[in-house]
């Protein structure tokens, strides 16, 4: 969670964390029209329940909103089944911690919102 606060503090990319559906939900509400371009999970927080919130989220945010997920490098059936389920991207979190300006400068221009919890 620290670097990608701080990476997108160095890129004037607004980041926001939440804990859950019903955080990530309420934020959603109360900034009306604007929706988030990005939505980063870390797929092995089980508090998050990414399986079965990225389908919710896909069908309420339709396009525009790109959602990242990702997970250690041996999760083969994790990273299978959160392409499933309509996660846009899937990386080994090495490889998200490499890319993390690139996919922050692509998809937040003005703000990314991450349900990320580490």
């Amino acid at each position: 969670m620290a670097k990608i606060q701080e990476t997108g503090r160095k890129m004037n990319v607004k980041v926001e964390f939440v804990k859950n559906e019903k955080d990530l939900s309420d934020r959603l509400t109360s900034n009306g029209e604007e929706k988030p371009s990005l939505i980063i999970f870390d797929l092995n927080n089980a508090n998050a329940k990414p399986l079965t919130l990225i389908p919710k989220l896909k069908s309420k945010l339709k396009k525009g909103t790109s959602i990242i997920g990702f997970l250690s490098h041996v999760q083969g059936d994790l990273k299978q089944k959160a392409h499933e389920v309509g996660c846009d991207m899937v990386l080994p979190r090495s490889a998200f911690s490499q890319n993390l300006p690139q996919l922050l400068r692509r998809h937040g221009a003005s703000e990314a919102e991450s349900s990320s919890q580490e």
